[in-house]
């Protein structure tokens, strides 16, 4: 399948891998999928930038749900500075003592999980269904909101987007840059 991806298809796939291993997940899932078609150019990245999903904004949002949704602005209306927490937990526990280890990585690369497959394999029959002969980032969006079950869609549903408005808007974006 992988070689049917086109260029910017696979930095979008290589963009996900460095996004999961920064944020410290063991694994890559949608949502590191989509901060990584977040970070790129093409039809993905246009219309998600269309609806304010840059990789930051991204990245803020899904760090806020994997921390329990531990959110600094709202704890700081109340007088808690998270910053200050996590500095006096590592000075009480040590340097990096809230941070998640990593498991081993074979071959480099993070495990993919199973709904970043589902994902995957669904871009391909995207790409089929649209009689395209390679998989690119608009593709990659298309399986992923087909997926629909994954954190990536989740934090399109939480930005307020309507994962078939977008989804109409990726198959627009992707027959524009055919045409």
């Amino acid at each position: 399948m992988f070689e049917r991806f086109t260029t910017q298809a696979r930095e979008v796939v290589s963009r996900a891998q460095e996004e999961a291993r920064e944020l410290r997940h063991p694994f890559l899932g949608t949502e590191h999928l989509l901060i990584g078609m977040a970070s790129g150019d093409g039809p993905a990245a246009q219309v998600l930038a269309a609806h304010h999903l840059s990789p930051d904004h991204l990245r803020q949002r899904l760090q806020a749900l994997v921390d329990g949704g531990l959110d600094p602005e709202a704890l700081a209306t109340l007088g808690i500075d998270l910053d200050r927490v996590k500095e006096a937990t590592e000075a009480h526990l040590g340097p990096g003592a809230l941070d998640k280890a990593l498991p081993p990585m074979k071959g480099g690369h993070l495990p993919v999980s199973k709904r970043g497959k589902k994902a995957l394999e669904l871009s391909l029959r995207e790409a089929l269904r649209m009689k395209s002969g390679e998989i690119g980032s608009g593709h990659l969006l298309l399986g992923l909101l087909r997926e629909g079950g994954g954190m990536g869609v989740r934090l399109i549903r939480d930005a307020r987007i309507d994962p078939a408005v977008l989804h109409d808007e990726v198959i627009a974006a992707i027959a524009t840059k055919a045409a």
